[in-house]
Order: C-alpha cells, then structure tokens, then sequence
C-alpha cells in the first residue's frame, strides 16, 4: 500500500494542478462578463442566449468523455481536453457579435465540458487508490483557480483588453497542460485504475446515482449563478464599481477553496448528510441575504456565505457517486451535475429579462432547499456497507495497540493510521470487538467515503 500512494502522489498533485487550470479559466471568462457583453452590446436576454450556447457545447462535450476515459485512461484524456480548453479560451474575447460570441462559447464549452468529467474521473480515480478523501481538496484547487482568475481579472479589466487577457490565460493553459502530462499518464497504469470499482450503475444503484447528481445539479446552479450573474447583481442592482463587483466572485471562490481545504476534517466530523444538508442550507440562507440587501458589502458577506455552504456538496456526491457506480456512476453524476452549473445561468437570464435579476437569482436558494432535502432522501435510500471485515481487522489494530498514540502501520497492513481508522479504532477500544455492536441496527453507520471499507482489500 505505501508503494501505491508513493505512485500516486504525482499523479494526485497533477490532477490537482489541472483542477486548478479549469477554475482559473473558468474564473478568468467569468470576470470579463460585463466587458464581453457590452463589448458585443448583448442585453440579458441575447446574453442569455449566448450562454446557452456554452451549456450547449459543455454537454455535447461530456457525452463521449466517459467512454474516452475508459478507453485511454482518465489521465491522458484529462491532458488533452486541457489543452482544447485552454485553445478555446481566447475564442469569447475575439468575438464582436452576440452570433460569433455564440460560436465561441459552444468550442468553449465543448472543450470545458470534456475536461470537467475526465479530471473528476481522474480524481476519483486517484482518491479510491489512495483510501482516503481527496476530492474536496482537489476541488478546493478549481475554487483557487477560479479566485486567481477572478483577481486577474478584476484588476486588468481597465487596462487590458479583453481579447488579449484571455489570449494570455490560455498560453498559461498551454503550459500547465504540458508539464502535468507525464504524470497524468501514469493514471493509466492498473495499479490505480484496479482501485476504482467499474462499470455502468444499474437498478436501485442508477437512481441514487442520479439524485446524488441532481443534488450536485442544485450546487452547480448557484455556483453558475455567482459566476456569470453575481458581478452584474452587484454593478447593475447595487451599483457597485467594476472592481467591487469582481471582488463579488472572488470572495465566493475564496469562500468555497476555504471550505474544501477543510472537507475532510468536516466530513469526519460531521458526516455526509449533516455536511451536505447544513452547507445546502447555509448557501440558500447566504444568497437570500445577498439578495434582500441593499448593500454590497452585505451582498459580498451573502455570497461568502454560499461559498462556504456549496463548498463540498459537489465534491462529496461525486465521489459518492464514484463509490457507488464507479466511471459510469462519475459520468452519469458529472453530467446531470454540471446541466445545472451550464443550464442555470442562461434560464436566469431569461428570466431577468422579464422579472427582473434579484427575482431570477432567488431561485438559487430555493434549490439549495430541495439539495438540502434530497441529502436526507439520499441517506435513507443508499445501502449499507458490509463493515465486518475491515472493521475485524480495526479490531485486530486495537487488540495489539491498547495504549499509547496509534501506530503508523495497523495490523502489519501497511496501512496508514488516518483520522478515519484511528477514530475506528478508538471506537473498538471503549466498545470492545463485538463487531454485532457495530453492525446491528443500533450501532453508528459506517459509509465508504471516509475510507474505513478500503482495510478490506
């Protein structure tokens, strides 16, 4: 086991510099929005449109992406998208019309929408061979990148022209692409790719695929509402300056970075339901503070708040999803999740159109309620894990280390002493190894995502 989490320690740090790459070019189109559109002369309603177009491209570029991946491994599919990615990124400044900025963004989305999949099959990939959560952190890579875009961009978007900005990001694409392509086709080797499970989710396991992805679906929309529709809330509603209307984004990417750096920590704590349902609540009480106030630095306070609730639904149902139904359960999720995050953003601008940007924007907290909902209806429904084999190793840990700091390795495995399996093993040592304790219908209910059902390899 070291010998696999030594071998993917590279590819993890390349899947998170690739993560990093989609948010920055995510964020850097996102802070140039309102030069775009004024550039073209799109109103909400053309804008919206164009949008569309995105969501139309990033959806036609996720239906091959999982049997892409399957067939040339995550890593080298992730590498590829990244470069197309970083192509099309110049494509929306060139644009000097609604039509051809239209054009631009179906490249743009296409391109975006494959490598949004693949580098989530490629952390999923990574996390189940090293048996502990690694999506929220990679992730909290994407919100990083997203901030520095968002910065960039906020502080050039009255010097540098909008054409030439992106131009610049997507050299910097180019780059990352090529120094993490090695390592990212180190991903293709069995040694990681045996440790996901395989397949296409089927039955009772496809439906709770897809209500994870619906969930995912509620997150992305709020998370696509703030990054194409919350700097023109702030500048056109609130009448906040350009800088102050980027810093609206940024501060929601911070916000989200700062909750996933700390998604393990919380979902050790908290667990899945309590961490998916109060974040999902937490973000509709921020967006309806940034909503109902009149003041932009409350409104920035709001939308800090939502960051901070979003920050790890999405991770965490993807990787839940990949838990269940392996690449398929990743690509099925993947997709119904990010209809939301490409779906959202044009429906409120159509919607802006006719009732105006505050009444359009209130359907973000309106869905992190029904996220908030399904969590709970999701936690019912899923099967329970058979615990009894890792936890009878746990409890062969504990017979051996009865006293002192828990040891490096549990049992002779090889195993590291995560938060996870010392809490484990805590558990064992005050209850003792009746494992009927921990297993029958009184005793706590263990899930695979924190990685106690990786000891029974």
């Amino acid at each position: 086991m070291p010998d696999v989490l030594t071998r993917l320690r590279a590819p993890t740090s390349a899947v998170g510099a690739v993560f990093a790459l989609d948010g920055l070019l995510f964020g850097s189109w996102a802070a140039r929005i309102p030069d775009v559109t004024d550039r073209v002369g799109a109103t909400h309603a053309t804008l919206g449109v164009a949008l569309l177009c995105l969501s139309f491209g990033a959806l036609a570029g996720m239906q091959p992406a999982g049997a892409l991946c399957a067939r040339f491994g995550a890593g080298r599919v992730t590498t590829a998208a990244a470069v197309l990615a970083s192509l099309a990124v110049a494509l929306p400044g060139a644009a000097g019309s609604v039509p051809v900025l239209g054009a631009a963004l179906v490249v743009f989305g296409a391109a975006t929408g494959l490598l949004n999949v693949a580098v989530n099959s490629a952390g999923v990939q990574v996390e189940a061979g090293a048996g502990r959560p690694l999506l929220p952190a990679l992730h909290a890579a994407f919100s990083l990148g997203g901030l520095a875009g968002a910065a960039v961009g906020g502080l050039v978007s009255g010097s540098v022209g909008v054409a030439a900005h992106l131009a610049a990001v997507g050299v910097a694409g180019l780059a990352v692409a090529a120094g993490t392509a090695p390592d990212l086709r180190r991903l293709a080797d069995p040694v990681a790719a045996d440790a996901a499970p395989a397949g296409r989710p089927v039955g009772r396991t496809r439906g709770l695929v897809v209500l994870l992805g619906v969930i995912a679906g509620c997150t992305a929309f709020g998370e696509g509402a703030l990054t194409d529709w919350g700097a023109l809330h702030l500048a056109d509603t609130l009448g906040a300056s350009a800088g102050v209307a980027a810093a609206g984004y940024a501060g929601f990417s911070l916000a989200m970075a700062t909750g996933r750096l700390a998604g393990g920590r919380l979902l050790s704590r908290f667990g899945e339901t309590r961490l998916l349902g109060g974040g999902a609540l937490l973000a509709a009480a921020g967006m309806a503070l940034a909503l109902l106030t009149s003041s932009a630095p409350v409104a920035l306070a709001g939308f800090v708040l939502v960051g901070l609730g979003f920050a790890n639904l999405f991770p965490v149902t993807i990787a839940r999803a990949g838990a269940l139904g392996g690449s398929g359960g990743v690509a099925l999720a993947s997709t119904v999740g990010y209809s939301g995050l490409l779906g959202g953003p044009p429906a409120i601008g159509f919607l802006a159109e006719h009732s105006g940007l505050p009444a359009a924007l209130a359907t973000v907290p309106v869905l992190a309620v029904v996220a908030a909902v399904l969590a709970v209806v999701v936690a019912v429904e899923r099967p329970r894990v058979d615990v009894r084999a890792p936890l009878a190793r746990l409890a062969t840990a504990a017979a051996r280390d009865t006293s002192g700091p828990p040891r490096r390795g549990l049992g002779g495995g090889g195993f590291p002493a995560r938060p996870a399996v010392r809490h484990g093993a805590a558990l064992l040592r005050r209850h003792g190894t009746d494992l009927r304790t921990l297993t029958g219908d009184a005793g706590p209910a263990l899930r695979p995502y924190p990685g106690l059902e990786a000891l029974a390899a």
